[in-house]
């Protein structure tokens, strides 16, 4: 089912698409938290995070005139945090990082330590992964692309892309099995 604008939100939309600067103000005032939402999942540099939320504004707000208005404005705006998230992450990508990897022994306790964790620890533990790693997780997990759009959109390899998913998959593991240990200490 089709989420709906609401009234300010489509004013706005259409004060923007014909070029009210104030219009433009306010939508990037409402949005900006969910930009930078999304912007950070995908860059561990805040700064970079930034400059792809003021990136993908002005991405916005230069072709506005082409959005939808029947169409959720956030998912069209959020299409634009995570390809020009992508770009930055090209423009800034230096190599790739290969990690031997083990799996997590006990799974049940995993369930209790996820528990425990807090939004900002998830995020924590993202970033820790190595940038391609994160934009393929985030990408197929968090954003349901298929493996072949992952792969157009990354410009890799399918087979690559789902290399990726299962080591950053592998090393998540391994974070919570740190994680366990350490809880583990704490509560002896």
């Amino acid at each position: 089912m089709q989420k709906t604008i609401g009234i300010s939100e489509l004013d706005l939309i259409k004060g923007c698409k014909s070029g009210d600067l104030k219009a433009q103000e306010l939508l990037y005032k409402q949005f900006y938290g969910y930009a930078m939402g999304v912007a950070l999942r995908y860059l561990s540099n805040r700064d970079d995070a930034m400059e792809v939320v003021n990136d993908s504004f002005i991405k916005a707000f230069k072709g506005i005139r082409f959005f939808n208005d029947n169409q959720p404005f956030r998912a069209w705006l959020r299409r634009i945090i995570v390809n020009t998230s992508i770009d930055c992450h090209r423009k800034n990508s230096k190599h790739k990082e290969q990690l031997d990897i083990e799996y997590a022994a006990n799974e049940g306790k995993a369930a209790e330590i996820l528990e425990s964790l807090t939004a900002k620890d998830i995020l924590n533990l993202l970033n820790a992964l190595p940038d391609i790693h994160r934009m393929v997780f985030n990408l197929y997990e968090m954003d349901g692309y298929s493996h072949d759009e992952i792969a157009e959109m990354l410009t890799i390899p399918a087979s690559s892309s789902r290399v990726y998913l299962s080591r950053a998959k592998e090393r998540l593991r391994v974070f919570l099995k740190q994680q366990e240990t350490d809880y583990e200490r704490t509560i002896r």
